[in-house]
């Protein structure tokens, strides 16, 4: 027996995971301290619940993912029409820096991998899809990555490819927060005033949105999403093919800063509101759909990789992120953003630093370089790497 649920029914239940996870926070001191966020939570708990009603019941249960990529495609057009560019601008330095970092992160994943995969007598091939592609690159770049690999001879890339990527959503949701709380507290870090950085997506403003505001930000967002989709296909037809929500970002910082040079800005407090619901929402729906039954069968060594990858990634936050960004509050939030970067994807680093940001202060210059290096960087660095691991390979 198979029940999917689809459109507002999906909805409903990524909103209980949510209150789910805020429950547990609240009555689970240890989560609080170490700063998990509340989709991670809720969302694991969720998918545990419909393994195990899909084992004990034959009861499958599905859920329609259209709403998910939805709000990701919300959540990027937000960190696109929160950047204005002479913030853009004052990032320079550090983004060459983590850029950098990032490239250094993809080759360690990638020895990692192979040097694991041959430890358990594999193919290096799976090395690679338990390396940068699933980690770094995540579902997408695991999916694409994985049908090559099967194609290649590899048996069950694929599935591979996507199990590391999930195991890696959730670790970096996991190892991130606790990493920037643990540098913070170490070095008795706090953050530098926050009005004189121009605010940040993660402050959360005391006084009232009001409705023209919502009904702009929704405005902005839609054209953001649809532009965002026609850029999209133009840059297609040229040969060049990039990814939804990097398009939607693009139009959001245009949007932004149009709207600046108009003496109209938009209204941050409600751009901050959206920002926030649709990653909570799109977290919660991405965890909460985890078939866990069928990742179950190459868990010994699906965790093995991941547990390598996470020490791995702890080991670059630590010693590369945090010391030449500064070694300063921002310093320990790009730590715990960078780490849920490399392992899982932006969302997951804008959650680390989100539930960082919440018990110790504002953090904008993390807020700003993290999503610029997930969106893009990455994604490139990634694709030079990988093809650089396959010749290396042969």
């Amino acid at each position: 027996m198979e029940i999917r649920l689809e459109g507002l029914e999906v909805i409903i239940v990524a909103i209980l995971v949510l209150w789910l996870g805020m429950a547990l926070t609240r009555r689970l001191p240890f989560l609080e301290k170490n700063n998990i966020p509340l989709a991670v939570t809720g969302g694991i708990l969720c998918s545990a619940l419909v393994a195990l009603v899909a084992s004990v019941w034959q009861v499958k249960i599905t859920f329609a993912m259209e709403l998910r990529d939805l709000f990701l495609l919300f959540f990027f057009s937000t960190i696109g029409l929160g950047a204005k560019l002479k913030t853009l601008a004052a990032g320079g330095r550090t983004l060459a820096l983590l850029t950098a970092v990032a490239a250094v992160l993809l080759v360690l994943q990638n020895l990692t991998g192979v040097g694991l995969a041959k430890l358990m007598g594999a193919h290096p091939g799976y090395g690679l899809l338990g390396g940068s592609i699933s980690f770094a690159g995540g579902h997408g770049t695991a999916i694409a990555w994985g049908d090559e690999a099967v194609k290649a001879g590899l048996k069950g890339g694929r599935e591979f490819g996507i199990a590391c990527a999930t195991f890696g959503l959730i670790a970096g949701g996991l190892i991130g927060g606790p990493i920037g709380g643990w540098l913070i507290e170490k070095h008795r870090l706090r953050p530098e005033n926050a009005e004189e950085n121009g605010g940040s997506l993660e402050e959360k403003p005391c006084r009232e949105i009001r409705v023209e505001e919502v009904l702009g930000t929704l405005l902005a967002l839609a054209v953001c999403v649809t532009a965002g989709d026609l850029v999209n296909r133009f840059l297609s037809l040229k040969g060049l093919a990039l990814p939804g929500f990097l398009t939607a970002m693009m139009v959001g910082i245009a949007i932004t800063n149009a709207a600046d040079f108009l003496n109209e800005p938009l209204s941050r407090p409600a751009i901050d509101r959206a920002n926030e619901l649709s990653l909570q929402l799109f977290l919660a729906m991405s965890l909460m759909s985890m078939d866990l039954l069928s990742l179950a069968s190459a868990a010994g060594g699906i965790f093995v990789v991941v547990v390598g990858q996470m020490l791995v990634m702890t080991l670059v936050v630590v010693y590369l992120v945090f010391r030449i960004t500064g070694r300063n509050y921002d310093s320990a939030v790009m730590a715990a953003g960078f780490a849920g970067l490399g392992l899982g994807a932006t969302p997951v680093a804008i959650a680390n630093m989100t539930a960082v940001t919440r018990k110790y202060g504002p953090s904008p210059r993390a807020f700003l370089v993290i999503p610029l290096i997930g969106a893009f960087f990455i994604d490139l660095l990634n694709a030079v790497v990988i093809k650089f691991f396959l010749v290396w390979l042969g």
